[in-house]
């Protein structure tokens, strides 16, 4: 008779790997498309951070180009906004001007692949969101088959009185797993839209090329933004909190 008591830890211990090696695997794929580019960052607050971006699972990491000097002398080289954070992001932008020759060229090429993407695009990107849903599915299997272990298992106990173990390490995989299937969304990639962008008690519009979306983010090109109602309007893309940023309507 096999013992059970092992047959669980067993699992736990290879649950919690595959968990952990998800979890540090998981970055946001809209923040990832600005990954080591030169990104302001413009926080609800209205304070403003610009350096080169990096990303991680736990949060990120803007590194400034020249080493800056706090009001009380001390020396900064990076700011970090974690993850638990994100909630504080207006928006990602990544001014047109401010970037390379290079970068430029790159980013042109890649707004011609976005907007009115070929018909291999969209089929790539179909296949694409079958292995997603598949992927959004898996926690709910293994969720069915650990409540039906605990009750017609002699391992139940055990489950049982690990459960809270279990159910965080469940919850932290949906979050780095989550893709947030948006149908009403999902047509419109590669099409003209219009962005509404909530900045405290006002909104503003913003027209531009859906390029894509997560849990979290919308990942908008080709916009004419403007931080501040002073200043002149810039070309950008932006990446903003779903929190905050809303696309409205369909632009052409």
């Amino acid at each position: 008779m096999p013992d059970t008591l092992a047959i669980t830890i067993i699992f736990i211990i290879l649950f919690t790997v595959v968990a952990a090696f998800i979890r540090r695997r998981s970055r946001d794929k809209c923040l990832r498309d600005f990954l080591n580019e030169l990104i302001t960052l413009e926080e609800t607050t209205g304070k403003i951070t610009w350096g080169k971006l990096r990303v991680e699972n736990t949060g990120l990491e803007l590194i400034y180009p020249t080493m800056n000097k706090d009001k009380n002398g001390y020396d900064e080289t990076s700011y970090i906004l974690y993850k638990y954070e994100y909630s504080n992001i207006q928006a990602l932008i990544r001014y047109h001007d401010e970037l390379s020759e290079g970068a430029k060229k790159e980013r042109e090429k890649e707004l011609k692949r976005t907007y009115h993407p070929t018909a291999l695009r969209r089929l790539k990107r179909k296949i694409q969101n079958v292995f997603k849903t598949v992927r959004d599915s898996v926690m709910e299997v293994v969720n069915l088959l650990i409540s039906q272990a605990k009750r017609t298992t002699p391992a139940g106990a055990v489950l049982t009185s690990q459960d809270k173990h279990i159910s965080q390490i469940q919850k932290e995989l949906v979050g780095s797993l989550g893709t947030s299937f948006e149908p009403l969304l999902e047509r419109y990639i590669g099409n003209r839209v219009v962005l509404e962008l909530i900045k405290g008690d006002k909104i503003f519009k913003y027209p531009g090329v859906l390029k894509d979306y997560t849990a979290e983010f919308v990942e908008i090109m080709d916009v004419n933004y403007i931080v501040k109602e002073d200043q002149p309007a810039r070309k950008a893309d932006l990446v903003v909190p779903r929190k905050y940023g809303v696309i409205r309507h369909l632009g052409e």
